[in-house]
């Protein structure tokens, strides 16, 4: 069990992204976002052409729904089901998360937590100066 981050975060930043390791030993970026009931964890690609959501800025998100970039198709965050669009008819892949007095927690026996962020996000400069001499 690895603690992930807040309830309160996810609803104010809309979402929160973190890559983790699946059953098979490669990376896989999940993404963490507010549902009625508090939150949901899905992997971060469209069943459809396998678009990321979660790109670098958050997740798109309209009314409880997660938002492809690509097509449009649209997924209740809650359930992961889409209803429309090229996506239609499918899921998304869940991930088990618990919350426990505000805090989230990866849970699920198929993923160990990698980092916070994308799979690119730990493999950038050491400082944030981009100069080379």
């Amino acid at each position: 069990m690895h603690q992930l981050t807040t309830v309160e975060t996810v609803h104010e930043e809309g979402s929160v992204l973190f890559t983790a390791t699946d059953p098979y030993g490669d990376l896989e970026e999940i993404v963490v976002v507010p549902c009625e009931d508090g939150v949901e964890a899905w992997v971060n690609v469209c069943t459809h052409e396998q678009q990321r959501f979660d790109t670098g800025r958050g997740v798109p998100m309209r009314e409880g729904q997660l938002i492809c970039p690509r097509h449009g198709s649209l997924f209740d965050a809650c359930s992961g089901d889409c209803d429309n669009g090229e996506a239609a008819g499918t899921t998304l892949p869940g991930v088990d998360i618990a919350e426990r007095h505000g805090t989230v927690f990866l849970i699920d026996d198929d993923y160990d937590f990698h980092h916070e962020g994308g799979i690119d996000d730990d493999d950038g400069p050491s400082s944030t100066s981009h100069l080379q001499l």
